[in-house]
């Protein structure tokens, strides 16, 4: 049996999706292009259950997207913390406010305007128009991306420009006049819970009778997988602060990069045989920047012993970080730590934090807490 296409293939799935899709979701029938926005951005790159609670909690600090352009950045960055891929929570940001300034407060309804607008791509911005106003529109997440390649048996890495030409060719013929939002949300239904990566549900699959890859034993081919890239190995050094009151030296990131507007303990690249030359002029940078003079010699003494110390490693999508961590602890409360609670930062942070109460509390002797008293 030849795989289906165009009005018979939308049928197969409008009816599945009423049957067996996901019905629960918060943002699901609500005809709220705010809520469909704000799900559809956090779900990029993002698994259902991760989102159901950032979702809630961002729907309850901004209601409305009008309350959420009028946030400043700094508090959606702190709501957004934790979630990753942090530009997304700038492009939300600015989105907002665009959708505020331009449109009245209001989501546009076609493709092209939702497009124009910060962070929102042609299947973002098909997901829109169709689940919240009706539109006849395609999409092609990575769900949808897997669904079609192994349905019509498409080999080659889908975000290749003609595979990916090909694949949109699939997407705008067969997405359908009637109920395109039922038959979008039942290609990501589909992606989600059969067609999954990994062991998927073919037995369940309303596509199975005629799918290619499976009659092909292909299934697990498909999608063809991305060129392996090596990912850059990158080294820091980081400094951990904390005074007596339970804050935290943290400094904003203001340069462009992934952690830009969010808040991390000082790091510093460094070589990864951890060169005493450079050692030494980072430490003089962090005395001097910092006011950290009367803890010069503490700070030296760490340096000498940092071999010993196991690096801590860090894993994003398209780098592998490498960290190792001086702790100090000051007298009192300074002005520039802050409780961890009070600033948006990332996972990192997290980590290194984790990393230098275990090295304290294994009494390595270049992390010892200096007695200040």
């Amino acid at each position: 049996m030849n795989p289906m296409k165009g009005k018979p293939f939308g049928e197969v799935l409008v009816r599945w999706q009423k049957q067996h899709g996901r019905q629960t979701l918060p943002w699901q029938h609500t005809g709220d292009a705010y809520k469909v926005w704000l799900s559809e951005v956090m779900l990029q790159q993002t698994q259902v259950t991760t989102v159901l609670g950032y979702y809630s909690r961002f729907l309850q600090a901004y209601p409305t997207v009008s309350d959420l352009a009028a946030a400043p950045e700094q508090d959606v960055m702190q709501l957004w913390a934790g979630l990753g891929y942090y530009t997304r929570a700038r492009n939300l940001h600015a989105c907002a406010k665009q959708v505020v300034t331009r449109f009245g407060g209001q989501f546009p309804r076609t493709v092209s305007e939702l497009e124009s607008l910060p962070g929102i791509g042609q299947s973002t911005a098909g997901a829109i128009a169709s689940l919240a106003y009706g539109v006849q529109a395609p999409i092609l997440d990575g769900n949808v991306k897997r669904v079609f390649c192994r349905y019509y048996g498409i080999e080659g890495y889908p975000e290749q420009t003609t595979i990916k030409k090909t694949l949109w060719g699939i997407a705008d013929a067969n997405v359908p006049a009637q109920q395109p939002g039922v038959y979008n949300q039942a290609l990501m239904d589909l992606g989600a819970t059969c067609c999954v990566p990994r062991n998927p549900a073919c037995s369940a699959c309303p596509l199975m009778e005629s799918c290619v890859a499976l009659r092909k034993g292909m299934v697990n081919l498909l999608p063809t997988p991305k060129p392996k890239k090596v990912r850059p190995e990158l080294y820091f050094l980081s400094l951990v602060v904390d005074d007596e009151e339970g804050g935290v030296l943290l400094e904003l990131q203001t340069d462009k990069g992934v952690w830009q507007g969010l808040w991390t303990t000082p790091f510093v690249a460094c070589d990864s045989q951890l060169d005493c030359e450079g050692l030494t002029g980072i430490a003089t940078s962090w005395v001097e920047h910092y006011g950290l003079q009367a803890h010069r010699a503490e700070i030296e003494r760490q340096l000498t012993g940092l071999q010993g110390q196991p690096w801590l490693v860090h894993e994003l999508t398209h780098r592998k970080m490498h960290f190792k961590v001086l702790r100090l602890t000051v007298p009192g409360s300074w002005a520039a730590c802050y409780p961890i609670s009070d600033k948006p930062v990332p996972k990192i942070v997290h980590k290194l934090l984790d990393q230098a109460r275990v090295l304290t509390q294994a009494a390595v002797p270049q992390q010892n807490t200096l007695d200040l008293g």
